[in-house]
């Protein structure tokens, strides 16, 4: 029974607020007299009234401290009014407090009629070190935040370019605006009754939910097929082994009693040929290739999705080798063609499922070493694909994609010396400005990409046009909270800093302060690259010493790793209807095949270089791609 009070009570109070709400002044007053005389408690509004006088002087008060300076009023008041869960839980709220505290310990440094006090001043840095130490220690790695960290140490920060943005007469207005919009937006009571929001929560379609988990059980069923063959042959592998270990049993014993090991054992113990992963069948590339250009966006997507699974999900080895060589055999990409319309020209289809299903497919051939090595025959991928790439802003995923080839592709000298002739450094250090906004692959491709082409002279002397902003993106990274960027950006600056222009303005910017703020709280091995770019910094070597410093074109040189990374499979964007064929049904229904799969091909081997090793010690000095960097030496 007092359960149902409780609800009761509950409901009440949110049909009160509604009706205040709604201004039904009348039936309001009516509504209260008849609860009071039934004896019926309505609870009070959470959010408080809808209107609060006193949260204005609140307000005054708060902008009067910020603009008199006075610390103690502020942060007194800050603490007491807003909520502790807004302070500690909210993003936003922390990031404007932090400004608020950087706005209080240079309050004197900016308005004082003449020397600011330095008993005053001092305290006021001291107080702001405090927070930096406790409360604002969340924000270390918060690359917006970082150069501030140094601020208490600087001797003289109006000086300093790294807080010459402070001293601007512009920066202060704009964060009382910010602060004045917060505290308008804090003790605004909802103009949403919660009756209202129930109504609309309550009523919401549930067509997306149900197309979401279709989704979920397409990609389930996908997941399951290819665990299935995974078990199959482990099961088989274990078949082996215990045939194996009866036979070395017997064997042991034959031995004991005088007799020869049997030529059986030895021959089963040499490494076999996995006979329970059969070849995947031929298909039909003439059909494919011209359904693929004059076929509907539907089926087009459908079937690069297809072609893209039959690489994806095959077994590393011949399988996968055998995929490949038919793709490649059969110029499934139109690499080779003269035509105008050809497969490549997906990649600027006016469908949005095309374009990111063609970057897709193409992504997966370039994380194969033949796979680059057939893509860079036709000089137009390399153009098509940094043109996409510059273009595509709608659709992030298909950008990943083509970003990732792009890095993959970068594993190539004469591609690399491409793409630094085509501006493409200058694109990644403007994208890198604003790292929060990227997706994580985006982020560690661009980051990754970067740096293999900074590993050039032609790169290095790129990056010295725009020297400052190269450092200040660069060392705005190292902060950043996605670590698995840091041997990227510690190798690009490694490489950058060995030109002695970049050098000289790095010292300028006071970069070895901001470089020994990472020692302090990195771990072992980034403290030890770090100390490596510190030692490259206080250089005066006027050559380039690096591996990579020469522009020969030598592919020798070239890692060739192969690495299909998971990502490439990743929130598909289209799903079969009921009845509508996908994946390798597809292929083998529609576009069945005779003897178009060829056998490995027994031309040049590609080969890792075993002549330079990399300690994890030092910043990369090699082109790597993430994929086979994680791989290698695990972040």
């Amino acid at each position: 029974m007092g359960d149902v009070l409780a609800h009761e009570t509950e409901l009440l109070g949110l049909v009160r607020e509604y009706l205040d709400f709604a201004e039904f002044e009348d039936t309001l007053k009516t509504f209260s007299k008849e609860c009071k005389s039934k004896g019926k408690p309505l609870s009070k509004r959470a959010g408080g009234s809808f209107r609060d006088p006193a949260s204005l002087i609140i307000q005054k008060e708060l902008i009067a401290a910020f603009d008199s300076g006075d610390q103690k009023m502020f942060f007194d008041q800050w603490e007491e009014h807003i909520p502790g869960s807004i302070r500690d839980g909210d993003s936003l709220t922390q990031k404007l407090e932090f400004y608020l505290h950087i706005h209080f310990a240079i309050y004197l440094l900016k308005y004082s009629a003449g020397k600011p006090d330095k008993e005053e001043l001092d305290k006021r840095i001291s107080y702001f070190k405090t927070y930096l130490e406790t409360k604002g220690a969340a924000l270390s790695q918060t690359t917006e935040f970082l150069p501030y960290y140094a601020l208490p140490f600087v001797p003289n920060p109006m000086v300093h370019p790294s807080f010459k943005e402070l001293f601007q007469d512009s920066w202060t207005p704009e964060l009382k605006l910010k602060l004045e919009k917060f505290l308008a937006l804090i003790f605004k009571a909802s103009n949403t009754p919660r009756l209202l929001t129930l109504c609309k929560e309550n009523g919401r379609n549930n067509k997306e939910m149900v197309q979401q988990l279709q989704q979920q059980l397409v990609e389930a069923e996908r997941r399951s097929m290819t665990y299935l063959k995974r078990y199959n042959k482990i099961q088989a592998d274990y078949h082996n082994l215990i045939g194996v270990t009866a036979e070395l049993v017997d064997s042991l014993e034959a031995t004991v009693s005088g007799k020869m090991a049997s030529t059986m054992l030895r021959a089963s113990l040499v490494p076999m040929k996995l006979k329970d992963v059969p070849l995947l069948p031929s298909l039909d590339y003439e059909k494919l290739k011209k359904d693929l250009i004059f076929g509907s966006d539907r089926l087009k997507a459908f079937l690069l999705q297809a072609l893209r699974w039959r690489l994806t999900t095959s077994y590393p080895g011949e399988q996968r080798e055998t995929v490949l060589q038919a793709y490649i055999s059969n110029d499934l990409l139109d690499c080779h063609s003269t035509n105008q319309r050809n497969v490549l020209q997906l990649l600027h289809s006016q469908s949005e499922a095309v374009r990111q299903y063609m970057a897709r497919l193409v992504n997966a051939f370039a994380s194969l070493a033949e796979g680059r090595h057939y893509l860079a025959q036709n000089t137009k991928v390399l153009r098509m694909l940094e043109e996409r790439l510059k273009e595509e802003n709608k659709d992030a995923i298909t950008r990943e994609n083509v970003l990732g080839a792009l890095q993959k592709f970068s594993l190539r000298r004469p591609l690399q010396t491409a793409m630094i002739r085509d501006g493409l450094v200058f694109w990644l250090i403007d994208i890198l400005k604003d790292p929060d906004c990227l997706s994580d692959y985006t982020l560690e491709y661009s980051v990754a990409l970067l740096m293999n082409l900074c590993l050039r002279s032609a790169g290095k002397n790129m990056c010295a046009k725009v020297a400052g902003l190269v450092l200040k993106v660069l060392s705005d990274l190292l902060g950043h909270e996605n670590h698995e960027i840091q041997p990227y950006v510690n190798g690009a600056l490694y490489s950058i800093l060995s030109i002695p222009s970049i050098r000289e303005e790095a010292r300028a910017m006071g970069m070895e302060d901001i470089l020994r703020c990472f020692i302090k709280e990195g771990n072992a091995e980034m403290i030890r690259q770090i100390e490596f770019i510190i030692k490259q910094l206080n250089s005066e070597e006027l050559l380039d010493a690096g591996l990579e410093s020469d522009d020969d074109e030598d592919e020798d040189d070239e890692e060739d790793h192969d690495t299909m990374e998971a990502d490439l499979d990743k929130d598909e964007l289209i799903q079969p209807q009921l009845g509508e064929l996908s994946g390798e049904k597809l292929l083998t229904t529609e576009y069945l095949g005779i003897m178009t799969n060829t056998g490995r091909t027994t031309g040049k081997l590609r080969k890792v270089p075993a002549a330079v090793q990399w300690s994890a010690d030092e910043p990369l000095r090699r082109p790597v791609t993430p994929g086979g960097h994680r791989t290698s030496h695990p972040v």
